[in-house]
């Protein structure tokens, strides 16, 4: 297998697409460690609300690093079920933040029975959603399909046939793991889309049910497994007929939120309900939903 540059400097949090020699098939994958182990553990999630939301994250880490544009690509879910919301907020610059809005009770209560409630336990009847986002002075463009599926990988499957025609298969894994330096979250992601035939091509249908054949065998361990580069997962994938991985781009988890921004938002409520947020010591305090920082405000500055 040739890469197009190493992985060395980049074990972790990396995002790079592939390419299978001489099929018209087109893959990404994507290997997350210390960001997602940020953002999962800013929340005490319970273990299934956790995997939910890193499972969010890889995927939307998947597909919006093949975007073209400067921007953002937002994957969430929203249902009737335990969790109410799930958000992964990727942004081209390759930096990462998302979170869950749930009822404690109702998850576990999910969670009775099974290893590791899916998506569909977790979510119930309601819609999957991306939302692309490239800046105050563009539309945004958003495709919304149902529910459908134990998983959020299958979740976007229905998306990319229904909303954008075109053959996907999704494998998303998170998990915990225990290295020297202690227990963390990992999250792995891989992704491959058929390139429709034509004239010069022909039908592409023989080599795509090939390639799902051997993307299926890729198990939600080995895409977590911090023993296993993004090499080897792909040499043993598709050893037999070559692949080239192309330049990765790494992978953080930032969140977006400042004082400003968090002075901006106050000042949007009217002077009464500000009021009544100023709490015993004269200050308004304010947690960002994502990352779980507390802003402490004077309600002078606002």
């Amino acid at each position: 297998m040739s890469a197009a540059a190493p992985l060395s400097a980049h074990p972790d949090d990396l995002a790079a697409a592939f390419q299978i020699e001489g099929w018209p098939v087109r893959g990404r994958l994507v290997r997350m460690g210390p960001a997602v182990d940020a953002i999962l553990s800013a929340h005490d999630y319970p273990e299934p609300v956790a995997a939910l939301l890193g499972e969010a994250c890889a995927l939307a880490a998947l597909v919006g690093s093949s975007l073209k544009f400067q921007g953002r690509l937002i994957v969430q879910a929203q249902g009737n079920g335990p969790v109410r919301y799930v958000v992964a907020d990727y942004d081209t610059a390759g930096t990462l933040r998302g979170y869950c809005r749930f009822d404690p009770d109702e998850v576990a209560e999910a969670s009775k029975g099974f290893a590791r409630p899916g998506a569909k336990s977790l979510l119930g009847d309601g819609v999957f959603i991306m939302t692309l986002d490239q800046g105050e002075h563009m539309a945004r463009h958003q495709g919304v399909t149902p529910i459908e599926g134990e998983t959020l990988a299958l979740c976007a499957e229905t998306y990319f046939a229904q909303s954008e025609q075109v053959p996907t298969r999704v494998n998303l894994g998170v998990g915990r793991v225990i290295t020297a330096a202690g227990e963390s979250w990992r999250a792995g992601g891989a992704m491959i889309q058929l390139i429709a035939g034509d004239d010069a091509r022909g039908s592409t249908e023989e080599v795509w049910d090939r390639t799902r054949a051997l993307f299926a065998t890729l198990g939600d361990d080995e895409l977590v497994d911090p023993t296993i580069s993004a090499e080897t997962l792909l040499f043993r994938l598709f050893h037999e007929d070559g692949v080239r991985l192309e330049d990765p781009l790494p992978l953080a988890a930032v969140c977006r939120c400042t004082p400003e921004r968090v002075t901006g938002m106050l000042r949007s409520f009217p002077e009464d309900q500000r009021a009544e947020m100023v709490e015993e010591d004269g200050k308004i305090r304010v947690t960002c939903e994502y990352c779980s920082t507390t802003y402490e405000i004077e309600p002078e500055s606002v």
